[in-house]
């Protein structure tokens, strides 16, 4: 008695005592007396299944039971209780649920059990099947889990699982559960703009293969699902041996007329923006991916070359430059990525070097002539064009032209005007040279070249003189971004946020909406049917954001940053399966 004493008068005069097993013990005690149905107080019945239960326990378990045994519902003073509607095996193991805590899952019972226990809002299990359903998903079932979880409110499962068959679709369109949708169902999928197929060609066929699972019954089906896939961005070949002659699509005079827009979409070329409908559009997953080679951050240059997938609005990276190089030029040739001249901080390069993405490896190229940095670089008809900068001397007018089959480096007509950090764009079979500077102050002029006369000529000059702009060519028009009017840069010198469009048709330029931020040594590329600007400096700062140009709606849109701020980075357009 003394030591039980000592150690009560240890513990002082008041202290919190918790149990940890009251509530798993009482709640085992609970199960025990339902199991005998001592002191139970409603019986369920689901099917002539009757099950007997403790109000109190149902109550604490579950929102809906709650409510219909303490509010004013006629079941509330009920000892027998429907269930309509109900599978008992579900009701069973969630009765048992409220006791235990512990469910068994399986592939055969979770959406049952998701949708019963949906109805007796028993929000555990309701998470607890969606997390097993989740992490079983795979092309043959996640058509059934997306359309079962929509039509259960459980939309946090439903987005994972039409996230998933828009990322696999390759892979889903040839499952039962795919070749078995309602047509509105495929209709969703073949018009969306997620749809992650490697080109149009692929979403025609998973049409046509929906159709031919039960053509007596689909075949009227295909004009309004045609109009799903974008036809005019088939290429010609695939028009004409296709899509031109096919005999289901013949029958149907709306057929024939989407056909026939496809048709006019390549034989007139210049009449595009006119064209323009929800069917131009490409698809993110079709238009490749943007590339972003070095640039200069505010340190020793960066060396990381990063990639843009527009799908999934995000950035990665994908290899590195072999050195530092500062202003050089890049672009894709035979399907590999050259880099060509710029400076490595001491001195002016002349070097080419090529990588290939597949096998990620760097070779040396024969170099230039020339050592140049702050060249513009367009590939124009299978050949490189390195045109005019800056050889740590003098301002260049000189031009050099790469043939990879030659693998020779040659001298073409010079520039009528000594240019450094000019842009470069390809637009109608000629080279184009905008802006720049020459030693004395940023240009207005524009230049182009025609290769066939291997001539160099002027064309209307912008509104404004532009050193460091950016250029892009989206639908027969040349957009010249950003850029600064001063001879050289300083922190000084403001930074323009307009731009303006060529038309080469009638050599005018006019203003379009500007960008968000005024900048130069932008990088600029084009993702399908939108101008993409990347990076620049401000005068204060090099920049991470990026912006997208809708040339149709004339509006900017501002898209994932960069994870870093850089400018005068070079940008490239590869094609998926890189």
């Amino acid at each position: 008695m003394e030591a039980e004493s000592e150690s009560e008068s240890s513990l002082g005069p008041e202290e919190l005592f918790t149990s940890e097993w009251h509530a798993k013990e009482s709640l085992r005690k609970m199960k025990s007396l339902c199991l005998a149905k001592k002191l139970t107080d409603v019986t369920l019945i689901a099917s002539e299944v009757e099950i007997t239960a403790h109000r109190l326990v149902l109550s604490s378990a579950s929102d809906y039971f709650f409510a219909m045994f303490t509010g004013e519902l006629m079941e509330a003073s009920m000892s027998r209780v429907h269930l309509e509607d109900t599978d008992p095996v579900a009701l069973r193991a969630l009765i048992e649920f409220c006791y235990s805590g512990q469910i068994f899952l399986s592939e055969d019972n979770v959406e049952t059990i998701l949708s019963t226990a949906n109805v007796l809002q028993i929000s555990e299990v309701v998470r607890a099947c969606c997390l097993f359903l989740k992490s079983r998903l795979d092309p043959s079932n996640c058509l059934g889990f997306s359309l079962f979880s929509e039509s259960q409110g459980c939309m946090d499962l439903h987005r994972t699982a039409h996230t998933y068959v828009m990322d696999h679709f390759m892979e889903v369109m040839s499952n039962q559960e795919y070749l078995s949708l309602p047509v509105e169902e495929v209709k969703k999928l073949l018009s969306s703009d997620m749809l992650n197929v490697p080109n149009e060609e692929r979403a025609f066929e998973a049409l046509m293969l929906w159709v031919n699972y039960d053509l007596a019954n689909r075949k009227n089906d295909l004009p309004v699902l045609l109009e799903m896939i974008r036809l005019p961005l088939l290429s010609p070949q695939y028009l004409t041996d296709h899509i031109e002659n096919n005999p289901l699509l013949k029958e149907h005079s709306h057929c024939r007329n989407l056909i026939m827009e496809a048709m006019k979409y390549h034989l007139l070329p210049e009449r595009r923006s006119l064209l323009h409908s929800p069917r131009t559009r490409p698809r993110k997953s079709t238009v490749g991916s943007l590339i972003v080679i070095g640039g200069m951050d505010g340190g020793k240059g960066a060396w990381r070359i990063e990639k843009y997938d527009l799908r999934s609005n995000s950035w990665s990276t994908v290899a590195s430059l072999t050195s530092r190089r500062l202003q050089f030029g890049a672009a894709i040739v035979d399907d590999k990525l050259y880099v060509v001249g710029g400076r490595d901080g001491l001195k002016t390069l002349n070097i080419v070097e090529s990588y290939c993405f597949k096998s990620k490896v760097w070779s040396a190229m024969p170099s230039m002539s020339t050592h140049r940095h702050g060249l513009g670089v367009g590939v124009l008809g299978g050949p490189l064009y390195a045109v005019g900068g800056h050889d740590g001397w003098t301002y260049l007018s000189a031009v050099e032209r790469w043939d990879s089959t030659t693998r020779l480096w040659s001298y073409v007509a010079p520039l009528n005007t000594q240019r450094s950090t000019a842009a470069v764009a390809v637009l109608n079979d000629r080279l184009y040279a905008v802006g720049g500077r020459d030693g004395s102050s940023c240009l207005r002029s524009v230049e182009c070249f025609d290769p066939h006369r291997n001539k160099w000529t002027f064309c209307a000059p912008m509104s404004i003189r532009r050193g460091g702009a950016g250029v892009g060519v989206i639908n027969n028009y040349l957009f010249a971004l950003g850029g600064h009017d001063a001879p050289i840069l300083n922190p000084g010198v403001s930074r323009f946020d307009c731009v303006e469009r060529y038309d080469p048709r009638t050599d005018t330029w006019s203003l379009v909406a500007p960008m968000k931020i005024g900048r130069d040594a932008i990088g600029v590329g084009i993702l399908g049917d939108r101008l993409i600007a990347v990076g620049g400096y401000n005068g204060h700062s090099y920049l991470k954001i990026v912006e997208a140009y809708d040339p149709q709606t004339n509006e900017w849109e501002e898209l994932q940053e960069l994870e870093d701020g850089k400018a005068g980075m070079c940008v490239v357009v590869v094609k998926n399966g890189f």
